[in-house]
């Protein structure tokens, strides 16, 4: 028994041993990781500020060495508390945040989010392929002529450009935030609030994302001068008050924020907007929470296709989840847990494909319909192609079909494989803007 005993503590050290050995080992190995991307980094960095010394605008772009430096050591100690939850912290079965978060050195590789996208707005890469601008001023004191390092002057520049956040910040914008092509505002690793003030215009441009802000409080602003680009600024009537207002655009990715309490929409496509996903997004105390679709009559619309995915629809929404015109829209793996009138509506002959969802009807005996045909009598909208696949309907939810399934028609409005509902829990856990601070998980 004694010799048993010893034996087995003698491979218990050995197993130890072994085991701190080879986790030094990978310490060591990521240590010199770490070393090689900063020197990377730096060289890549010092090298573009010779390139670039002449664009005045371009001095709020990450050149400074130390904003490198504290971006790297933030990146180190973030990839440390990630390394002690394990590798299946964050694998969820969301193809968007697994293909990311995965990795615990993505502050290092941001621009590799454009290659995460899904749905028919997969396409928009944004600012990957521009430089990093580095908004370091929350103010928005003059929409004609902006400050550098504010956010107004970084979305109106030419370039493509990834902008990212020097700090927490709230920014109170006086009128439309209006966004030029091939820009991306990534928001992971601080916490931004637009609010109280103009919101966001995406409006005949192409290639943008717009990922991790808190987005809230919007207001009806206009009849003002605003510039668009830096040779181009130009009255601008009253607007809605959207949070996002999507406006003859294309391309568009709108991930991972969280939406709530605006003037009009929190989301609004219209005016032959296409190619757009919406996806993560946590949408709270609205009323009317998204229209893809300008008017029955505005029959450009006919080509719209918007994939709806992985967002979380919670308290204090009423309608609008989304209510679609003409186009084809794929509503596929949400969350949907409040409603009072009912989650998705439509006129003028969308194609809708709800596969995947969990519809949690509420109290109301009167509002368990998940759908809603807007101001339509049944002859007509029953030829409608609307369909509900592997939809988990609870609390007495229920989906009225309809139309004839034709093939080609669900083939436009579909966009990605649904997964099972069973799984929307875990899939939708992370919807709205992420915590991705020092010692916390992203």
């Amino acid at each position: 028994m004694a010799v048993s005993l010893r034996c087995f503590c003698t491979w218990t050290l050995l197993v130890l041993v072994m085991f701190l050995s080879v986790n030094a080992a990978e310490e060591k190995d990521e240590l010199k990781l770490r070393l090689k991307e900063t020197q990377e980094l730096l060289s890549s960095k010092n090298s573009s500020m010779a390139e670039w010394s002449d664009d005045a605008w371009n001095e709020h772009t990450v050149e400074d060495s130390e904003e490198v430096a504290a971006m790297v050591d933030e990146s180190i100690r973030n990839s440390t508390e990630r390394r002690k939850l394990g590798f299946f912290s964050c694998v969820t079965g969301n193809p968007i945040d697994d293909c990311w978060r995965c990795d615990p050195h993505w502050q290092l590789h941001r621009k590799r989010l454009a290659n995460c996208g899904i749905g028919f707005g997969r396409n928009a890469v944004g600012g990957r392929d521009g430089k990093y601008y580095v908004v370091s001023n929350p103010g928005d004191d003059d929409p004609v002529n902006p400050r550098p390092g504010t956010l107004r002057h970084a979305v109106i520049q030419d370039q493509p450009l990834w902008i990212v956040f020097k700090r927490d910040m709230v920014i109170t914008l006086k009128q439309e935030l209006i966004m030029n092509s091939f820009k991306t505002i990534d928001a992971r690793g601080t916490n931004v609030h637009i609010a109280n003030g103009a919101c966001i215009t995406i409006q005949f441009v192409s290639n943008v994302i717009i990922h991790g802000l808190h987005i809230h409080d919007c207001k009806s602003t206009g009849n003002a001068m605003v510039r668009s680009s830096p040779s181009h600024y130009g009255w601008r009537t009253m607007a809605d008050g959207d949070g996002i207002s999507i406006f003859g655009a294309s391309h568009i990715w709108i991930d991972h924020n969280s939406l709530s309490n605006c003037a009009d929409g929190l989301i609004d496509a219209i005016m032959g907007s296409t190619a757009i996903t919406i996806s993560n997004n946590y949408f709270t105390h609205h009323n009317e929470v998204m229209l893809l679709g300008h008017s029955d009559s505005y029959k450009r619309d006919k080509q719209m296709q918007v994939t709806i995915a992985y967002n979380h629809f919670g308290e204090g929404l009423i309608q609008r989840m989304p209510r679609c015109r003409h186009g084809y829209f794929h509503v596929v793996n949400n969350d949907y847990t409040h409603w009072e009138m009912y989650a998705i509506g439509g006129s003028a002959n969308p194609t809708i494909n709800s596969q995947g969802n969990r519809y949690l009807a509420p109290a109301n005996a009167f509002a368990k319909e998940v759908t809603k045909r807007v101001d339509t009598e049944t002859g007509v909208w029953r030829h409608w192609n609307w369909r509900s696949e592997g939809d988990l309907l609870l609390n007495g939810a229920f989906f009225i079909p309809s139309g004839a399934g034709a093939a080609a028609s669900y083939a436009r409005a579909s966009s990605l494989g649904a997964k099972s509902s069973s799984m929307i829990g875990v899939i939708t856990s992370n919807a709205g803007a992420l915590v991705c601070r020092r010692g916390r998980r992203c």
